[in-house]
């Protein structure tokens, strides 16, 4: 059981530091040291895993490899694979906008530098070295099939599989390991890519657990459809012979949108998946436990049942609802791997039969202040409706910042309402009195994120959903956290006695 306790949502992506986007730095160090000052006990970040069209964490190529864009390119200078002279430049070419990353110049710029660091490994003898070689073998079952997957797409001009000549639209190892074998360069840059970036983040989640600060991860529930696991083993999804989905993920209409939220994921074939003992699930869930101390599953409720859209179909308002595996699959984790700290992101449209399911497991679920508020009449986001066994938050990477909401969205009868219910003072800003309302409820934690911290308006929002394009940019600037910023977040942690106990 979680003890009474808080902690901040900050991206890796959005911290600061001069290479266009956030990283395993000491700007992370940094941060694991405010953390540490201000007496959190929680990091909690979004997904870790690569990024493709659209630049969202929760669409990825691989449910297990990680984003060569987190990478410190420091440490790589240090290690003489990068010389100060091509870092200085590179700085040129990323970091025209302190606050925001530029995913497009990234994706040229970055490739092309860690390309000349991978280069300079490989005839160096890099590969030949004993923890390179220990993480190849110990990581294999899912390295090896990322590497020829990220080979081979390059190789067709990053195009999705479906759309590879017919030869290699299906799985076929020999044939697919000659064809890379004629790109070794490519498939060394994945290979020690995740080599490195699997060393530096043991080494920032080693020193932040060795301050106190336990990371919470995401996983999302889905995998892309442009992915490794829809190439190499299909029979986890439900498609067709060509290995296209029959059905994917996606909500249905509701107050936010006529139409629903049409992902795009491929959905599970459940009955292979049990008949299997959820084998796949064990695997992903035992390898994101190495990466973290606690993990958020988005989406929860779609364990108990799903939205699932035929493929094509010109909207989710075409979808309907089908049973998932329900408390079955956690039984069978928990079985197999023990007791798990996660948390249940359990937003959306819940039933008694979802609420039941988290009931079964035991895990926390998430309250969001800013649902709070309608203008006149109670609401079971109040802070005094709260559950013990809950993680507050004032809103998440989906939602406006604090600021935002409060300024943008709510109605005057909100804020007054939302003034009144949190005895909000005079010169007090909205979000600090926001923060109050999560800080003093019984939720056992509450997470602040920085943007709000920083007092930040909707320029600063993470995510839009349903939209692409601008989303997932937003980076903090080096000299943010002032000491007044520090101030303020340890006096809630003391005051509402969250801080973590030495």
């Amino acid at each position: 059981m979680m003890k009474r306790s808080s902690g901040v949502l900050m991206h890796i992506s959005s911290l600061p530091g001069p290479y266009g986007i956030g990283s395993f730095g000491k700007e992370a160090y940094r941060f694991v040291d405010f953390l540490v000052r201000t007496r959190q006990t929680y990091w909690q970040i979004l997904p870790l895993t690569t990024t493709s069209y659209g630049d969202s964490p929760y669409q990825s190529f691989s449910a297990f490899a990680g984003n060569p864009n987190f990478i410190d390119l420091d440490v790589l200078k240090e290690e003489t694979w990068l010389t100060t002279c091509e870092l200085e430049q590179f700085k040129k070419e990323v970091s025209s906008d302190p606050e925001k990353v530029d995913y497009g110049q990234l994706f040229k710029s970055r490739r092309e530098i860690l390309d000349k660091a991978v280069a300079r490994f490989v005839a160096s003898g890099g590969k030949e070295r004993s923890d390179y070689q220990d993480f190849v073998k110990k990581e294999s079952d899912w390295l090896m099939p990322y590497v020829y997957y990220m080979t081979v797409k390059e190789s067709f001009s990053l195009v999705a599989f479906t759309k590879w000549p017919e030869d290699f639209r299906k799985y076929d190892h020999d044939k697919v390991v000659a064809h890379c074998e004629e790109h070794k360069e490519q498939m060394d840059y994945h290979l020690v890519t995740q080599f490195w970036f699997f060393q530096q983040w043991s080494q920032l989640k080693l020193y932040a657990n060795e301050q106190g600060i336990k990371i919470i991860g995401d996983m999302p529930i889905y995998v892309a459809h442009d992915s490794v696991e829809m190439w190499t083993h299909s029979e986890l999804f439900k498609v067709n012979e060509e290995g296209e989905p029959l059905m994917v993920a996606g909500t249905p209409p509701d107050n936010f949108s006529d139409d629903g939220q049409y992902w795009g994921n491929p959905i599970y074939n459940w009955d292979y998946m049990k008949a299997t003992g959820y084998s796949w699930w064990i695997e992903r869930m035992k390898a994101s436990f190495k990466l973290y101390d606690m993990i958020r599953i988005d989406h929860f409720r779609g364990f108990e049942s799903y939205w699932e859209v035929p493929y094509g179909a010109p909207s989710s308002a075409d979808g309907h609802w089908t049973k998932g595996p329900g408390s079955e699959l956690f039984d069978t984790l928990e079985k197999a791997l023990g007791q798990l700290p996660i948390i249940a992101e359990d937003l959306g449209f819940m039933t008694p039969e979802v609420i039941a399911m988290r009931e079964h497991t035991g895990y926390p679920g998430m309250k969001i202040l800013q649902f709070a508020f309608n203008g006149d009449s109670e609401s079971d986001d109040m802070p005094h409706n709260y559950d013990a066994n809950t993680v507050a938050y004032v809103g998440t990477h989906d939602n406006e910042t604090g600021r935002g909401h409060y300024e943008d969205t709510c109605s005057q009868k909100e804020r007054d309402q939302a003034d009144h219910y949190l005895n909000r003072q005079e010169g007090e800003s909205p979000v600090h009195a926001y923060h109050r309302g999560i800080a003093s409820s019984v939720s056992r934690l509450a997470i602040y994120t920085m943007q709000d911290l920083l007092n930040l308006d909707n320029r600063a929002r993470m995510n839009e959903p349903s939209t692409i394009g601008g989303n997932w940019q937003w980076r903090m600037r080096e000299d943010a956290i002032t000491k007044e910023v520090e101030d303020d977040l340890l006096d809630l942690t003391l005051t509402y006695y969250r801080a973590r106990f030495e």
